[in-house]
């Protein structure tokens, strides 16, 4: 969707076709907000989810926020979302993961790993 847009726009400024980039902008967001918010929703039918919790900075948009209350509603799936503050934050959502991985009684990584920023959030390190 990203490198469609980056093309339309350059198709646009190079044939001198005038466009309002608030326009773009605000297109875009929907039509992200309309894809994420769908897949989020098949994803809870598909698995029999109750719940859903977003984070991390992306949970920040408002347009998101309410596309996703709306839908998740319809669906009959609680949403979960931190306050708008403490989405611009990810140390936040880690902290609430860590809050669940105690909870389920796992003992605490060691303090000698090495970060790995693509290590599956899943994976608990002993």
């Amino acid at each position: 969707l990203k490198t469609a847009v980056s093309r339309w726009v350059e198709t646009q400024q190079r044939d001198d076709v005038e466009f309002r980039v608030e326009d773009v902008a605000a297109s875009f967001q929907e039509a992200v907000a309309d894809v994420l918010t769908a897949k989020a929703v098949d994803m809870c039918q598909e698995y029999d989810l109750k719940h859903f919790l977003i984070g991390g900075g992306v949970a920040a948009n408002s347009r998101l926020r309410t596309l996703l209350a709306e839908r998740m509603e319809a669906a009959g799936v609680e949403l979960r979302r931190p306050r708008p503050g403490l989405c611009t934050d990810n140390g936040a959502l880690i902290a609430a993961l860590g809050v669940q991985v105690v909870k389920a009684g796992l003992p605490p990584s060691s303090m000698d790993i090495s970060a790995d920023s693509r290590l599956p959030i899943e994976t608990v390190l002993v």
